[in-house]
């Protein structure tokens, strides 16, 4: 059961494939499949490490793989150090506009080496050193990437949690992760009005005996209270001399810890995703190359907030590894008026732009017009992230935002592989509504609820069958439950959690989470391909499909629909909708009852959180919200 968008393929234009990283990905992808360890090697031998490895991969304790086993590094050295003492020393590292545009602040290589190496003394003589935990609830602003690249620089372990997570989320993380120092500011803009950081922290370490110090960032002004044994202001410390000097970095070994980074999963209690150094950096490195094509003038700007797994891998990391410039804005894309993104990528000539699929179809409901006042021709290549971009959506962002020549790149990764695992390159022909082909050195394939190989077309349950150098190595404090949730079900292979399909063609379609699969009368249906169609109606700007038990056919479908101003719901357009899912996905998938929402409850990453609607339509407890963007 396959939805027509898989008959468009876009070709590659000249311009966009020639002299790219990954010009020839056939033979690439051929030769990576051949022999996946040499071709990781590879790529690790275009970094610096200050020992070599002895072993490309130790797969002895699987699923707990090393990576590059006895070699020493530190991403700090490969993302900031070694610019610093070649061509890229004054090369623009970060550009940051604040919500209200009235701030710029710019930082080269050597000055943002020069406050990173302020914040880890600041850190240092604190006490903080190699293994320790340090939480960071900071918003948009460039201290995020100092204080996360100063801990990664001392060999201490960073845990960036959303700034916007409630006292009590923000508690059982830094609990969970023992942190011993907590970065934070006074608050964040948000659409003009102030959200209260500092308030939420202090109610947070009320009852965290592993706290001993707090570090404030003035951000907003708002009077805040300061506990005088525990709370410093940033400002003054950073003029203290125990912030000058040099601050040499901490060579750990390719294994050791660089990150948690907690993802909750559909109930429980948070996971708390960890990464290493050596691993991570390769990886990291090496698919925002291939994937976005870094050219030495590029500024890229990926959207995501730090306290997401995308903002560590492509706001923060992969493009400071890549030597490009990156870009980060405070602010939301609609405010103060919905051009705001068109109007930063037209100021500074971003040509490489990565977001989500949940803002493209926000942006897409006020019309073509805002996008299209603003002069995007700088934009080479666009990206998408976080869950499946439908068709629709595809077309419009392709269209108008890349002006119908940037090639969009789709990528399918979690917060556990670190990095890109299914995805395209610029010379590689694109499917609107496919993730892509797996990227080279890996081999997906789905598989039946056996164990087997399910044909080309048919769903089944994505499997990645090969190891990788960026993947979590295990939960931290937690390793049974590591192995139970994504080395069990099919053992020598990770489980993805998610249901997709394999076209002839070798690109793969994701149709969403396995639990997000719905049954109707023996037919698997995803609520992403669902959604797909309803999304494909003119009146929907996005939608949310979930399945009810039904005594007859095992499950119906519930969609909740948002609807593009002008719209408003009626029991004719609920026909229509109907009528309109019936001939673009299939009869079986029209939606049993459709209600009209203003809003989807969404996690701050932008995943509509679909165990919430099903436990609100049987009226059960709606469990861990922690994640709930509102």
């Amino acid at each position: 059961m396959s939805t027509s968008s898989e008959r468009f393929i876009f070709e590659p234009s000249p311009e966009a494939s020639a002299g790219s990283w990954a010009e020839d990905w056939q033979e690439i992808e051929k030769r990576a499949a051949a022999d996946p360890l040499a071709y990781w090697e590879e790529q690790a031998s275009e970094l610096e490490w200050s020992q070599p490895w002895e072993a490309v991969l130790d797969d002895s304790n699987a699923p707990f793989y090393k990576w590059f086993v006895g070699g020493k590094t530190n991403i700090v050295t490969n993302a900031v150090d070694r610019h610093i003492t070649g061509p890229h020393k004054n090369k623009l590292a970060l550009i940051w506009e604040s919500e209200d545009g009235k701030e710029v602040r710019t930082f080269s290589y050597f000055s943002l080496n020069r406050d990173v190496e302020k914040m880890a003394n600041i850190l240092k003589a604190m006490g903080v050193r190699k293994g320790d935990r340090v939480t960071i609830y900071l918003p948009r602003i460039p201290e995020v990437f100092f204080a996360m690249l100063a801990c990664a620089k001392l060999g201490a372990v960073h845990s960036v949690v959303f700034a916007g997570f409630s006292s009590d989320a923000l508690s059982s993380r830094i609990d969970d992760s023992e942190s011993k120092l907590v970065i934070t500011a006074d608050g964040s803009w948000i659409n003009g009005n102030v959200f209260p950081l500092k308030d939420i922290v202090d109610e947070a370490v009320k009852f965290s005996p592993t706290v001993e110090n707090v570090i404030v960032v003035k951000r907003t002004g708002t009077e805040v209270h300061m506990d005088p044994t525990r709370d410093h202001w940033y400002h003054d410390l950073e003029n203290l001399p125990i912030a000058r000097g040099r601050c040499e970095t901490v060579q750990v070994d390719a294994e050791d810890p660089l990150y948690i980074l907690y993802t909750s999963g559909s109930t429980g209690k948070p996971k708390a995703i960890l990464h290493t150094h050596g691993g991570y950096m390769v990886g990291t490195y090496t698919t925002l190359k291939n994937t976005f094509d870094i050219q030495e003038d590029d500024r890229f700007w990926c959207t995501a907030d730090a306290g997401w797994v995308t903002g560590h891998s492509y706001l923060v990391y992969g493009p400071l590894l890549n030597g490009a410039t990156t870009f980060m804005y405070e602010g939301g894309p609609t405010f103060p008026h919905p051009d705001r993104w068109w109007k930063l990528i037209e100021h500074y000539g971003i040509t490489t732009f990565y977001t989500a699929p949940t803002a493209i179809r926000s942006l897409m409901r006020f019309g073509d017009a805002w996008a299209t006042r603003h002069d995007l021709s700088s934009l080479r290549l666009i990206g998408s992230v976080g869950e499946p971009i439908n068709p629709a959506a595809w077309h419009w962002f392709h269209s108008v935002v890349g002006g119908g020549k940037a090639p969009l790149m789709d990528t399918w990764w979690q917060t556990e592989t670190g990095m890109f695992q299914i995805t395209g390159v610029p010379s590689m022909p694109q499917k609107p509504g496919s993730a892509g082909r797996a990227v080279f050195g890996q081999v997906a394939e789905i598989l039946d609820e056996h164990g087997n190989s399910v044909p080309d077309g048919q769903e089944g349950f994505l499997t990645l069958k090969n190891p990788w150098p960026a993947m979590a190595r295990t939960l931290y404090n937690d390793e049974q439950r590591f192995v139970d949730t994504y080395w069990s079900t099919y053992p020598g292979r990770y489980m993805t959690g998610d249901a997709a399909k394999r076209d002839e063609d070798g690109y793969f379609w994701v149709i969403g989470r396995t639990d997000d699969v719905i049954k109707v009368s023996g037919h698997r249906l995803g609520t992403a391909e669902v959604e797909a169609a309803i999304n494909s109606h003119s009146a929907v700007s996005e939608s949310a499909a979930i399945g009810l038990p039904h005594e007859v056919k095992g499950n119906a479908i519930h969609s909740f629909v948002v609807l593009n101003q002008g719209y408003a719901g009626s029991r004719e357009l609920t026909e229509e909708l109907r009528a309109h899912v019936s001939s673009h996905l299939s009869p079986i998938a029209k939606p049993d009852e459709i209600e009209f929402v203003n809003t989807l409850p969404k996690t701050r990453s932008g995943k509509i959180m679909r165990r919430v609607l099903r436990a609100r339509a049987l009226g059960q407890d709606e469990g861990d919200l922690s994640t709930l963007e509102e």
